[in-house]
Order: structure tokens, then C-alpha cells, then sequence
């Protein structure tokens, strides 16, 4: 047989292997119904990005399948990670959308954590997630500066979330003096919270804030002091980051890693050990979905940002925000901890807070 014979042939057989992983692929999906799992309870901007994802990323998969929703909040989606790492099955029909914070967490040893993060498969990110400090416009804090010398109440989910980690990081690093109440079931409630004035305050991503309360930002019922993230968000260009609010080259190590986990943002995540075609098969449908047209007009329309990134660069980052030297570990880690109000007073006003605060270090 001739060498150009064979090599005809082995086109032809490695052809016919590709079609056959593709068919596979689509046979799978064909008829399944997947399900994306997100951390935190329904209403705030992760449940908005997840819901809108969950409508369209199945267009473009092999088969078609059905996506719904589950929420699996609890500890800053420690609790849907858990579940996704090592319950869920390992066949590519499950997908999470989960804190970008879980690195840090994994890499200081946080209490709960039971994965390792850069085993997940990571899909794509739909949006970096620029988290912001907003104050009631009522409260006598107006700027960071108020702020490094009066106490302010910020309503808080958990330990694990980023609403609890950025402004308590602040608190320890530089001075300020956010106390935190935990308990609220998320963003939404604790934005009404705000508005009740059980609290004065809310740390959370400024998505959440643009899409359940646009007319806070036009009204300015909300003041925002501090964004955290590496440069200032276009829509906030007077608001210093809290890189900047550092005094020192330790202090702004410390910060910058901390807020790398902003470039994870929103991102789409599955299993560890999804068959590969699959893997690539969800990459390649996210990269499709955050071109589509009605996609963008969606995530427009609810009030949130699109800045995608394809799921192998988003892999490589979520490595490298994940190594962490050993030296800054301890730092954050000791910083890590703080002055918080352990419970949500149900039906008390701030007044009342102080009682229920203990160290948490």
C-alpha cells in the first residue's frame, strides 16, 4: 500500500473519530436537563447572571438540553461548592456559579472548604464583579474618610462571602470601622435592610446595586466610598479603590491580593473530571452564547455587565489568583479576622446592634 494511501487512510480515521466524539457529545445532551447551581439565594446579581445564562447557554451545546436553575445558598457559596466538588455527578450536567472569592478561601484554609478550585472545570466568565461599599445617603458616613474614624453597621450574608470578606479585610489592614451584621439572606435583603435602617450600609458587587435599585444611583440614596478592585470602574470614576487607600507597599500586597479575585468575577463553572469532549463542548457553547445578539440585549436589559473571558484563560487565572505565596497567606490571614455582629437583630434597628458583636479573631 503506498504512503499516500495510508495517509488518505489515516485522515479518513481521524476524521471519523471526531465524528464519532461529536455524536457522542450530542446523544448525551440530547433530551438531558442540566442544572447550574448558584451559591447565594435568588435576586442578586449572581442569581440574575445565572438565570440569564441558564436560558441560552443550552442553544448552543450539542442536543439542546434544558437548563434550570437551583439555588444552594450558605457559609458565601462554600456550601454549592462543596456539593458541586465532590457530590454532583462528574458528567458535565451540572454547572455552578459560585464566589470568586473560593480561591482565597481554599488558600487560607477557611473553615468548611472541601475543594480545591482549580480542579473544577471552569466553563467561561461572563463579567468581572466589581464589589462596592454603598452608605445610606441618611447615615453621618460619606466617605472613607468618615469611615476610618466613625462605626458603620453593613448588613452581611456569611464569613465566606465577599460582602463579608472586602470591608472586614479593610477593617484590619487599615483601620476602618465597618461592623458587620451577619445574617441576611443575601443582597436583596440586605439592601431592604438599608432602607429600613437596620443597617447603614451593604458591601456587595455594583451590578447588584445598578440592577435591583437603579434609582438609588440616579437619587442618590446610596453613597458609594470604596470599590474593590485593582483599577476604578468606569461608572465610578471618583471612588477610590482600596488598593489605593493603602499606606504602604505591605498594606497594598495584601489589598491586591485579596481583590484578584474580581477578574474571576461571574464566572461558569462544572465538575472536576468532566469527560473532555464535554468540557470543551460547554467551553465552546459559552464562547457562542456571549456573542448572541438577544444574549447581550438580556444582560443589558437587566442592568448588569458583560466582559466575557473563554474558559481556558479563565483556567490559567483562576491557578494563578490561586497561588498566593506563602508569606501574603499569613498576612491575609491575619487580617482575616475582625469585629462583626454574629446575628441579624430580627426587628431591631441599628441602635441595638453593638450587644450582639463579639471578636471573631
Amino acid at each position: 500500500m503506498s504512503g499516500t494511501r495510508l495517509g488518505l487512510l489515516a485522515i479518513v480515521a481521524s476524521l471519523g473519530v471526531s465524528a464519532a466524539q461529536a455524536q457522542t457529545v450530542q446523544e448525551f445532551y440530547t433530551g438531558k436537563t442540566m442544572e447550574l447551581i448558584v451559591g447565594y439565594p435568588p435576586g442578586g446579581s449572581n442569581d440574575v447572571y445565572a438565570r440569564s445564562v441558564a436560558r441560552f447557554l443550552g442553544r448552543y451545546l450539542p442536543g439542546q438540553p434544558n437548563i434550570i436553575t437551583r439555588n444552594m445558598p450558605g457559609a458565601g457559596s462554600i456550601v454549592a461548592a462543596n456539593h458541586i466538588y465532590n457530590v454532583a455527578p462528574k458528567d458535565g450536567t451540572i454547572l455552578g456559579l459560585l464566589a470568586a472569592t473560593n480561591t482565597i478561601d481554599e488558600q487560607l484554609g477557611t473553615q468548611g472548604v472541601k475543594f480545591e478550585t482549580a480542579k473544577f472545570t471552569w466553563v467561561g466568565r461572563v463579567a468581572s464583579s466589581i464589589n462596592v461599599t454603598g452608605i445610606w445617603h441618611t447615615a453621618k458616613v460619606k466617605t472613607m474618610k468618615d469611615a476610618m474614624t466613625m462605626e458603620t453597621t453593613l448588613g452581611a450574608t456569611g464569613t465566606g462571602s465577599t460582602v463579608f470578606i472586602y470591608p472586614n479585610v479593610l477593617n484590619n489592614v487599615i483601620g476602618a470601622k465597618f461592623k458587620l451584621v451577619l445574617g441576611y439572606g443575601g443582597s436583596s435583603e440586605a439592601m431592604l435592610a438599608m432602607e429600613r435602617g437596620e443597617v447603614e450600609g451593604h458591601s456587595t458587587s455594583y451590578e447588584a446595586y445598578k440592577s435591583a435599585h437603579p434609582d438609588w444611583l440616579t437619587d442618590k440614596k446610596v453613597n458609594f466610598i470604596v470599590q474593590y478592585g485593582l483599577s476604578r470602574h468606569p461608572d465610578l470614576p471618583d471612588v477610590p479603590t482600596c488598593v489605593e487607600l493603602a499606606r504602604n507597599d505591605e498594606e497594598a500586597m495584601i489589598l491586591k491580593a485579596v481583590v484578584n479575585a474580581t477578574e474571576i468575577g461571574k464566572a461558569i463553572l462544572s465538575t472536576p473530571g468532566v469527560p473532555a469532549d464535554r468540557a470543551q463542548a460547554l467551553r465552546t457553547a459559552f464562547s457562542k452564547m456571549v456573542e448572541d445578539p438577544e444574549f447581550k440585549s438580556e444582560l443589558d436589559r437587566m442592568r448588569v455587565e458583560l466582559t466575557p473571558m473563554n474558559g481556558a484563560d479563565l483556567q490559567k487565572l483562576v491557578e494563578e489568583v490561586g497561588n498566593i505565596p506563602p508569606a501574603v497567606v499569613q498576612k491575609i490571614k491575619a487580617v482575616r479576622g475582625g469585629s462583626v455582629c454574629l446575628n441579624r437583630p430580627r426587628g431591631s434597628l441599628s441602635g441595638f446592634l453593638p450587644s450582639l458583636c463579639r471578636s471573631l479573631d
